[in-house]
């Protein structure tokens, strides 16, 4: 059964969320994310000549930095930098720069949940504040699922410690361009169920996941609507 959390929330209520774009000057692009008392910043430097080993010259490279807020990068981290990394390049446009490198450096400022999608917001944002061209934007959430059953969004440091199943989500903010031209539907489903990253821990059945992926769509909206206000708010008038 579903009840309020202990910050009072509602399972599927977010909490406060600010973004915040140029807050680097040295960068070529740089944003920060906040939701709650996590915080991440990012920071684009490039496109600069050259691919690193093992990648495609004939496309543009992104490098990820994971740098964490102290102590040295782990395996976890090691695992998010890897995520991120796949995540971004599925919404970067690799074709128009290639055998360039484009590196993001995502600082984690405090870490109170959700710490991996707030850190593929804010370099989302930061890549848009770099003029990266992309496919489209992107906004990542995160889905826990509680011993009882139930879905819980955007959870705090603690919450997470109680969840036995985790889904980090990644949605794209125009569903349209992740489809084929003139497509609506994918092998049967709408296209308003596109999704671009998937990554799951712990245990959940196939209809608890399917329960994540809906409310996470859901709510995905909100961040939809910060990350266009965002954009709005700077664009010369």
């Amino acid at each position: 059964m579903e009840s309020e959390r202990d910050d009072g929330r509602s399972p599927s209520q977010l909490r406060p969320l600010s973004c915040a774009r140029n807050v680097l000057h040295r960068a070529h692009g740089s944003a920060s994310w906040s939701q709650g008392d996590t915080k991440v910043l990012a920071a684009v430097y490039g496109p600069k000549a050259g691919t690193k080993k093992n990648e495609n010259p004939e496309k543009a490279c992104i490098e990820v930095i994971w740098k964490p807020k102290t102590g040295q990068i782990g395996k976890q981290e090691k695992e998010f930098e890897m995520i991120l990394k796949r995540t971004l390049q599925s919404i970067c446009i690799l074709t128009l720069n290639p055998n360039t490198t484009t590196s993001i450096i995502v600082q984690v400022v405090n870490d109170d949940g959700a710490l991996l999608v707030c850190a593929i917001n804010a370099a989302c944002a930061a890549l848009i504040d770099a003029g990266i061209p992309l496919k489209h934007l992107a906004v990542a959430i995160c889905c826990c699922l509680a011993e009882g059953g139930y879905v819980i969004l955007d959870p705090t440091k603690l919450e997470e410690q109680k969840m036995r199943g985790f889904a980090y989500l990644v949605f794209p903010n125009s569903v349209v361009s992740v489809l084929p031209k003139g497509s609506s539907h994918v092998e049967g489903e709408p296209m308003e169920h596109g999704i671009i990253t998937s990554v799951t821990h712990g245990v959940m059945s196939v209809e608890e996941y399917l329960k994540c992926l809906e409310r996470g769509r859901a709510a995905s909206t909100k961040l939809s609507d910060l990350l266009r206000r965002s954009l709005q708010s700077q664009l010369p008038a």
